[in-house]
């Protein structure tokens, strides 16, 4: 594999959204070295997917834990800490400023980075407002990645449909992580902000989650090559 095939692959984390380890085990042994970058969110942490993390940072492969954490400052920051510990190489927090500056101590000294979720992809406008929230999506999101900026944090989760404002807001420096990432014809399923791979990247996307389009198709090495393509010719 090349240096470029090998940056190209980093740009796609496959979320391994299972409820047990043996189906995410099953999926990360088919895919194999076409994938190097897996997300392990909160329904299968709580199933083992934290042993699951270590065997695959020991096994060369990067790890997303995507957690969402938001609590006191000192939980959140020992949290860090302790991801750090792991090996783990993306660790997200609710970008609330002081969860995001406590995640930013806990990180200091290595090479963890800590991502702020902005706005579920899932969510709209109508459940902004629903959930007690004055502003939109748009001006929610550009809020929390200027304070993401603020709080010294390596970058923010946002949809891909935000991803160009995001990344005027923080630079070239920091992350810009999108999921809801559709390839073209793919099943929007419960994301209401998406983008293809490609338009992702365009828009200022390191890189992109892809879930069911991958874990959900009938051949998953094919679906996993044919986003990767488009994201060589991004």
């Amino acid at each position: 594999m090349s240096l470029v095939d090998a940056k190209v692959r980093d740009r796609m984390i496959v979320a391994l959204d299972y409820p047990n380890v043996s189906a995410a085990e099953a999926l990360v042994w088919q895919l194999g070295d076409v994938v190097t970058f897996y997300k392990i969110g909160l329904e299968l942490s709580i199933a083992g997917g934290l042993d699951l993390a270590a065997d695959l940072i020991g096994a060369g492969k990067k790890v997303f834990l995507d957690l969402k954490l938001h609590d006191i400052g000192n939980t959140v920051e020992r949290a860090t800490e302790a991801a750090a510990a792991r090996g783990v190489h993306i660790l997200t927090v609710h970008a609330y400023p002081q969860t995001m500056a406590a995640a930013a101590r806990g990180a200091k000294g290595s090479p963890l980075e800590v991502l702020g979720v902005t706005v579920l992809t899932s969510y709209d406008d109508a459940d902004l407002a629903t959930a007690g929230y004055r502003m939109g999506v748009t001006d929610t999101v550009r809020l929390r990645a200027g304070q993401a900026l603020e709080a010294g944090i390596a970058g923010v989760i946002c949809a891909p449909t935000d991803a160009a404002m995001v990344r005027a807001i923080l630079g070239p420096d920091r992350r810009v992580v999108t999921p809801g990432v559709r390839p073209k014809g793919a099943d929007v399923g419960d994301q209401k902000r998406i983008a293809t791979p490609a338009e992702a990247i365009a828009a200022g996307a390191d890189r992109i989650v892809v879930g069911r389009p991958v874990t959900a198709a009938a051949d998953p090495v094919a679906a996993a090559e044919a986003i990767l393509a488009e994201l060589a010719g991004a």
